[in-house]
């Protein structure tokens, strides 16, 4: 008996090393909305993704853009032997200027795809904001559940030690019996011993809920306190939600913009069979008399125009269609997959949130109060030697399980509730 009351002791002790100081001023308690708000304006995550959306933006008018022209300076047909520009007829220092054309449409065609890219990075970021709103409900709804069940297993361990006292009592006075004892403390211990598994797993979740709210880690947070009470079903219209989530779903939409991108580029890569061109102009100036006429040299004037020749079609412009094309055949495969997959996350959430609503509704009715009359039953029994003290700590356990049980359910269902309104491309189902 000694021995079991020093493991207790022990696992008390480190139960309480274990448990955050609340020595500095406490934190406020924390609502899901403000949870929400936070990780909405300090996401380090959900500020890079808005980033990229603002440089995919600036992509299209760059390569919609003609190419940057040319000037050049020259200095042509100098004689080696003074580098005069009088001596000979056709020195000349030449000025020019020139300009790439591309075929017409080809930039257009750039622009057109770059602008279907940037709209998908825009969705992509529509898309994190609803996962992060999710996974922000999930880590909260968690910390809630085990709160409540780090609360409970104290409660009971205040229970258990009760029970202790009456068998210790009826011990000493000859009406109970030593096991008893034993078993109520070895019960006991293992409730400390859940505390502390259970305090691990709170930390592990503040930590993660703490990196969606963009904080430190080791920032304390106090969840608001929830009451058991009527839970509000929303009973999901879930085709009505696959249809929403076809026309809506960021995801999909960001898919979609990729399909069409991978259209515009396929009809450049059929595009770049036909030439570009250059256009240009040159002027040159002369300088000395013109030994023949003893006249000042005119000046020389110069235009051009080069096109490029697809003499290599077969193993260029050929195989850039064949690319595209696959390209093009790859992201609509994608998005049927993509809009698979989230029918079947709509379906899956759908059913765990009917399950969970359920399973909450007959803890509420039937499951917790039938523990609860069990257990008082049992306790008046064993206080006038009708029910054995083994009975009396499964019935005080099976309710103490059940009460946990009940918040997990509470947990999963709303928990539920957040992962249909994401796969829905929604911020609430409501």
């Amino acid at each position: 008996m000694q021995y079991l009351q020093k493991v207790q002791h022990t696992l008390a002790m480190i139960i309480l090393i274990a448990i955050p100081s609340t020595a500095t001023a406490a934190a406020s308690p924390l609502i899901l909305q403000q949870a929400e708000s936070l990780a909405l304006q300090h996401n380090p995550a959900l500020a890079a993704v808005g980033k990229q959306a603002e440089a995919m933006a600036a992509i299209p008018s760059q390569v919609g853009s003609l190419p940057d022209p040319k000037v050049s300076l020259k200095a042509i047909n100098l004689p080696v032997d003074s580098f005069s520009t009088t001596q000979e007829n056709m020195t000349q220092m030449q000025l020019g200027f020139s300009q790439g054309l591309p075929f017409p449409g080809k930039l257009g065609l750039k622009s057109e795809a770059a602008e279907h890219i940037a709209a998908a990075a825009l969705q992509n970021r529509q898309e994190f904001r609803l996962v992060l709103l999710r996974n922000t409900r999930i880590h909260w709804w968690n910390l809630v559940y085990l709160d409540k069940a780090i609360s409970i297993i104290r409660r009971n361990q205040d229970l258990l030690r009760n029970l202790v006292k009456i068998a210790e009592t009826k011990y000493t006075t000859g009406k109970g019996l030593q096991q008893d004892v034993l078993l109520a403390q070895l019960e006991l211990s293992k409730l400390l011993e859940r505390e502390l598994k259970l305090q691990g797993a709170r930390q592990r979740e503040a930590g993660t809920l703490n990196a969606l709210l963009g904080r430190a880690a080791s920032t304390e947070i106090v969840i608001a306190s929830q009451q058991p009470g009527a839970v509000t079903f929303i009973k999901a219209d879930v085709e009505g939600l696959k249809q929403w989530a076809r026309e809506h779903r960021p995801m999909l939409l960001a898919m979609d913009y990729r399909v069409q991108a991978a259209d515009s580029m396929l009809a450049l890569a059929q595009k770049n069979y036909y030439p570009d061109f250059n256009i240009g102009a040159a002027y040159g100036f002369r300088q000395g008399i013109n030994p023949a006429s003893r006249k000042s040299r005119p000046d020389f004037a110069s235009i051009m125009l080069t096109m490029t020749v697809p003499l290599y079609s077969g193993s260029k412009q050929d195989k850039a269609v064949d690319q595209r094309m696959a390209e093009r055949a790859r992201a609509q495969f994608s998005h049927a997959d993509a809009a698979n997959r989230v029918d079947a996350d709509i379906d899956a959430a759908a059913s765990d949130l009917s399950i969970a609503h359920n399973q909450v509704v007959l803890f509420e009715k039937g499951i917790l109060p039938q523990a609860r009359l069990t257990t008082a039953s049992m306790l008046a029994g064993y206080q006038v030697n009708k029910v054995d003290f083994l009975n009396l700590v499964r019935a005080q356990l099976s309710e103490f399980n059940t009460d946990i049980q009940y918040w997990r359910q509470i947990s999963a269902l709303h928990q539920a509730e957040a992962r249909l309104a994401a796969a829905a491309g929604k911020e609430s189902l409501q």
